[in-house]
């Protein structure tokens, strides 16, 4: 099996790309971020005419969730328990979308991005991540056996190296102390990321900036994740970023990021040439 996890950043804007990306990758599930549209605006056909099933959530212009499956969808659920909202009045965001597929409860996230270190989206931010582990944690102290995926946009560099300059992002977010601690404690409550060990760094980055270039530069950060619970850690045989896509006209400013199970083949397929 393979599951893919892709911060399409808009999904009406990517449609075409997203259904020639699966066309060719012979991926099972797709956890999607970014959609940018409501539930009855998402193009959800270009997905359910390639044989998958089809849940999102999205609720404005903004943000949206969605996972797609070829080997079965069941059990979805909208946010996690104790998903905190942000705004006043405070308001529950399109970032959590959970399903089960193949028998792997596959979240599909899309972290706050923080916005700046002293905006209240910063404390938003932290607290969702909280939520996020305490959520886990329970789960996992439910069934030690459960077999979990959290997938998605993190908006975290865990470390130095995945981001290009950290001097650039001094001050900044994404690479502060208390969201890599958010992280780390995610991960100390059971969950492996899972596509390091597969894809070493530095220099190996899944979003790219639009601006200034960015891309051909090489200045990219590494924030794009799949975090597994040990029992579905157990089955990870391989993993990959798909920089390709990242190419061309039209591209997300993310790449697709794969995790194989039980062995089946980790690489992206070749784009076909032109």
């Amino acid at each position: 099996m393979r599951i893919a996890t892709w911060n399409v950043n808009s999904a009406r804007a990517r449609a075409e790309r997203i259904g020639d990306w699966l066309d060719r990758s012979d991926i099972d599930v797709l956890a999607i971020q970014e959609t940018k549209a409501r539930d009855d605006q998402f193009p959800a056909s270009v997905l359910t005419d390639r044989g998958y099933e089809v849940a999102h959530h999205g609720l404005s212009q903004w943000n949206g969730v969605a996972i797609a499956s070829r080997v079965g969808l069941e059990d979805v659920r909208i946010g996690f328990p104790g998903q905190p909202g942000y705004g006043d009045p405070e308001e529950r965001e399109a970032r959590a979308i959970g399903a089960t597929c193949g028998g792997v409860q596959v979240w599909s996230l899309y972290v706050p991005n923080g916005r700046e270190v002293d905006h209240p989206h910063y404390a938003y931010k932290l607290r969702w991540l909280e939520a996020l582990r305490e959520a886990g944690a329970a789960r996992l102290a439910e069934d030690p056996e459960a077999q979990i995926a959290y997938v998605g946009d993190f908006n975290i560099a865990p470390q130095d190296d995945d981001v290009w300059d950290m001097a650039a992002f001094e001050g900044l977010t994404h690479v502060t102390e208390p969201e890599r601690t958010a992280f780390t404690r995610l991960v100390d409550a059971g969950f492996s990321e899972v596509v390091r060990e597969y894809t070493p760094g530095p220099g190996v980055y899944t979003y790219w900036d639009y601006k200034a270039l960015s891309f051909p530069k090489r200045k990219g950060m590494r924030i794009d994740f799949v975090l597994a619970s040990p029992a579905l850690r157990a089955r990870v045989t391989g993993a990959s970023i798909d920089r390709e896509e990242r190419k061309g006209k039209g591209a997300s400013d993310h790449a697709p990021v794969i995790v194989a199970l039980d062995g089946a083949d980790s690489q992206p397929v070749d784009r076909p040439k032109k």
